[in-house]
């Protein structure tokens, strides 16, 4: 162990909300080893609350600009004002977590800076953007896996990654096997159905208004079904007030996918994390997300490698749970989808079971643990 006379300058990069849990979990993990440590950095309110300095609150900022546009001029401009930090202060270590789009610029003021960085979150380049292997390899000097498979590919290719498990599953680890659930008893008249629209501001103005027209639907088959929402956090659940449509009416929780997810009979999320901590606690799911038709036939489906586009899929190797990604107007399938799966228990309950049996792996190591350890390394 270090010596306790010195202080380290340690400056972490998290561009929205997921990302600012993730760090402040780590800040809190590595406020309890030996090391004294003093945190700067860009990010939001839990890492200012577990005792980071920041420049800028980068989380909240996420959820009001969503126009292309504003988000260049920001950013860019955010990414200047990290840059002259960088070069002008004393810094011994550089974490970003997450958003590879704008952190990949903090890592490269970072090099020019001569400062070791740390990837915390694996850019998801074996799915798409594989070009950007050389600049990973260029700017990181170490990179935290949190999906079992990508230390083996990222080595590969000359990265430096260690698998630390998933920073989502931290609160579940010691064994998912006790959230296995049976739908031999399940009524869908009483169905409560959980919808997770994301966090992201485009997520939600994209998701949100066709969530709620798929539970109007189920709501009309069967009356007795019951909604909850799930918000990031209290700034979203306005948001998620303000943009409800007539004659919805749901529950709202902030924070709480796992929670939630484990009280659901079946839940509705948007592509990204939470569908992994859905998977934790064996809740069946119908992942979906929205594009440009345009834009996908021209762009999109050339640059995705995978031939699934969920993470829970991706993992499973199968369609273990339907994804329509992107869907682009009829909510039709989707709600097909749904009452077909509503109406076959045995289904029901052998998705729950292989959705844990693939998060299992994920929750054997505590992410936060993990990466303190090899943050600690790196600063000796």
């Amino acid at each position: 162990m270090a010596c306790q006379a010195r202080t380290y300058r340690v400056f972490i990069s998290a561009a929205e909300a997921s990302a600012d849990a993730h760090c402040a979990d780590l800040i809190s993990a590595l406020r309890q080893a030996t090391y004294n440590i003093e945190f700067l950095g860009v990010g939001g309110p839990k890492m200012a609350a577990a005792g980071c300095k920041l420049l800028e609150d980068t989380a909240s900022k996420a959820v009001m600009i969503y126009k292309v546009f504003s988000r260049v001029g920001y950013y860019y401009g955010l990414i200047r004002r990290v840059s002259r930090f960088l070069k002008s202060s004393k810094v011994d270590l550089v974490i970003v977590c997450d958003s590879p789009s704008f952190n990949f610029h903090i890592a490269r003021a970072a090099k020019k800076a001569g400062i070791k960085t740390l990837f915390y979150v694996a850019p998801q380049l074996w799915a798409w953007a594989g070009w950007r292997i050389r600049k990973l390899r260029k700017y990181c000097d170490k990179l935290c896996c949190i999906l079992p498979f990508e230390e083996n590919w990222f080595r590969q290719r000359g990265i430096d990654a260690v698998f630390v498990g998933n920073p989502l599953l931290d609160d579940l680890a010691g064994g998912l096997s006790r959230y296995r659930g049976s739908y031999k008893s399940f009524e869908p008249r009483s169905l409560r159905l959980a919808i997770m629209p994301g966090s992201r501001a485009a997520e939600i103005d994209s998701l949100w208004e066709p969530m709620q027209q798929i539970a109007l639907r189920i709501k009309q088959k069967y009356a007795g079904a019951t909604f909850v929402t799930v918000a990031v956090d209290d700034q979203r659940e306005e948001v998620l007030k303000a943009q409800q449509i007539a004659g919805f009416e749901c529950d709202y929780t902030v924070g709480s996918v796992v929670s939630t997810a484990k009280m659901a009979d079946f839940a509705l999320v948007a592509s990204g994390s939470a569908t992994l901590q859905v998977a934790a606690v064996g809740c069946p799911m119908v992942i979906m997300y929205q594009s440009s038709r345009v834009l996908w036939h021209l762009v999109g489906r050339w640059l995705v490698k995978t031939r699934y586009l969920s993470l829970v899929n991706i993992l499973a190797g199968e369609e273990l749970v339907p994804e329509f990604m992107p869907y682009f107007t009829s909510i039709d399938p989707i709600v097909q989808s749904i009452e077909r799966l509503l109406g076959d228990r045995d289904s029901l309950a052998q998705i729950g079971n292989g959705l844990i049996k693939l998060a299992e792996p994920l929750a054997e190591k505590k992410a936060r643990q993990e990466a303190a350890r090899i943050v600690m390394h790196m600063l000796e």
